[in-house]
């Protein structure tokens, strides 16, 4: 059986939480940012307890490489609501307006569940799902979060208010990051099985670097390139 990360990798998130916390402050750079209005769509899904801000600098480098990057707009990440899909699914809509331009989801942790599964019901709105980190093979509580969730959702992982298709895979390009340094995921939940996903990617950062890790945003990049080039 699949069990979560050990405490040492755990620990070691915390080195990584400070460096994410400056990465996800507002600079000039951030500010002057805009996103390229010829650039393909992509709609960035934050992980858990996460807000926009979080995935600040991965948006500012989508940008950079020409792509039109947005936030969720949510608010924070607290966990899986039934309306979660809906809104997300609005926002979408709001992105792409009158056109019929399907949109690239790069979800980190629970935000790439959230997206895997909206690509699972919606795949003509969605060109490719990215996940970072995303705990969605094998046994929902093989990783460190599980407990918390129950406490700050109100649900448990086993139980969330959102059903999960059978299918193993949405029926778009879709690719999984993973990390063997991942303190909070396990690594083989974040991989997935071959029928899980289409592509594997091991990037070589923690949990919280997924967000703004130099490595996990080349792998982003690198992966978006692959689907739109």
């Amino acid at each position: 059986m699949t069990k979560a990360p050990p405490l040492g990798l755990l620990l070691a998130e915390l080195a990584a939480g400070r460096e994410w916390f400056h990465a996800r402050l507002p600079n000039q750079a951030a500010r002057g940012a805009e996103p390229d209005a010829n650039g393909p769509l992509v709609l960035t899904i934050p992980g858990f307890c996460a807000g926009d801000r979080s995935m600040l600098a991965m948006r500012r480098a989508l940008m950079t490489a020409g792509y039109r990057a947005h936030g969720w707009g949510q608010g924070g990440n607290w966990g899986a609501r039934p309306d979660t899909l809906d809104r997300i699914g609005a926002r979408i809509a709001a992105l792409r307006g009158d056109s019929q331009e399907a949109v690239h989801l790069v979800g980190w942790s629970l935000g790439g569940l959230f997206a895997r599964e909206y690509a699972k019901r919606f795949p003509d709105d969605v060109a490719s799902v990215i996940t970072m980190g995303s705990p969605f093979s094998g046994s929902r509580r093989a990783n460190n979060a599980w407990r918390a969730y129950r406490l700050i959702a109100g649900h448990s992982v086993d139980n969330p208010p959102i059903a999960m298709l059978e299918m193993p895979k949405p029926p778009v390009p879709t690719f999984a990051l993973w990390s063997t340094k991942d303190g909070v995921v396990a690594p083989a939940c974040a991989m997935g099985r071959d029928d899980e996903r289409d592509h594997a990617v091991e990037v070589h950062c923690r949990h919280l670097g997924f967000a703004y890790d130099g490595a996990s945003v080349a792998a982003v990049i690198q992966c978006l390139d692959r689907v739109t080039g």
